[in-house]
């Protein structure tokens, strides 16, 4: 029993340095000197330099640190933006009763499956004649309108779990539609937001071909944008700035998961149990 234990332990680690392998290996990479880290695949550089961080963060147009505020703006809007846009959604869908409630709830859903990419002209279009191109608005105006329905969806799930005696309670204390959702809800919510938050940073960060699509002035760029620019499709690709500032890029990302990752288990383990 204990050797079977052991060994189940031994593999989830293996596999765990497998998956964890191509991070390692740019973390090593960034630490290179250029000329050899395609010559030495190993992870232990025999060479060791910080040369590829100072030469990234201000091989561009602007300082790196130029983008990563660019993201930052963007993506903190965002995060706001479906906090608020999918808790007062999900509150609708999960307490109140409004004409057609079942039909809205069912489009939302088909919603989830339908492809991005068929959205994608129609939404360049609108967003075209409104001559928001190249703003930052078509990526963050749209989380103000609850347009993603899994995060809806998710809070949905949540707010259901909640008994309704609370909202009653307050009812009879005189409370609204929004001092229950605001003083009731919305605290009892925690895990929910915490996921949604976390989940729409890590996906606006990340995020390569709206912000690709729709920022294209060098002064807007972000830095998902700006890491391609150290690839050059006709010329010499500077590789070592680029790992380099890959991994500046990771820094945000682990940081935001991990303040938030209590919550985010707890959000994913409660969210649809009764």
């Amino acid at each position: 029993m204990r050797g079977g234990r052991l060994l189940k332990h031994a593999l989830l680690l293996g596999f765990g340095l497998l998956m964890l392998y191509p991070l390692l290996w740019m973390v090593s990479s960034s630490l290179k000197p250029e000329e050899i880290i395609f010559r030495e695949p190993g992870l232990w550089p025999s060479e060791v330099t910080l040369e590829n961080y100072s030469e990234g963060w201000t091989a561009l147009k602007h300082s790196f640190g130029y983008y990563l505020w660019n993201s930052a703006v963007i993506t903190g809007l965002s995060v706001v933006a479906n906090l608020v846009a999918c808790s007062l959604a999900a509150y609708a869908f999960a307490r109140l009763n409004f004409p057609l409630k079942k039909l809205w709830f069912a489009i939302m859903l088909g919603s989830i499956m339908l492809p991005h990419h068929v959205t994608v002209v129609p939404q360049y279009i609108v967003f075209s004649n409104l001559d928001w191109i190249n703003t930052i608005w078509p990526l963050v105006v749209p989380k103000f309108l609850a347009t993603d329905a899994f995060f809806i969806f998710l809070m949905v799930q949540f707010i259901r779990t909640l008994p309704r005696e609370l909202d009653e309670a307050a009812a009879i204390d005189g409370a609204g539609y929004w001092r229950v959702f605001l003083q009731v809800i919305l605290p009892l919510c925690m895990p929910a937001l915490a996921t949604t938050g976390i989940f729409t940073f890590i996906w606006t960060w990340n995020d390569f071909f709206s912000q690709n699509l729709y920022l294209t002035n060098s002064d807007n760029l972000t830095v998902a944008v700006a890491l391609r620019q150290f690839l050059d499709s006709s010329g010499e690709s500077s590789w070592g700035p680029m790992f380099a500032m890959s991994i500046v890029s990771l820094g945000p990302i682990f940081g935001f998961f991990l303040a938030g990752q209590k919550y985010l288990i707890r959000g994913v383990a409660t969210t649809g149990l009764k």
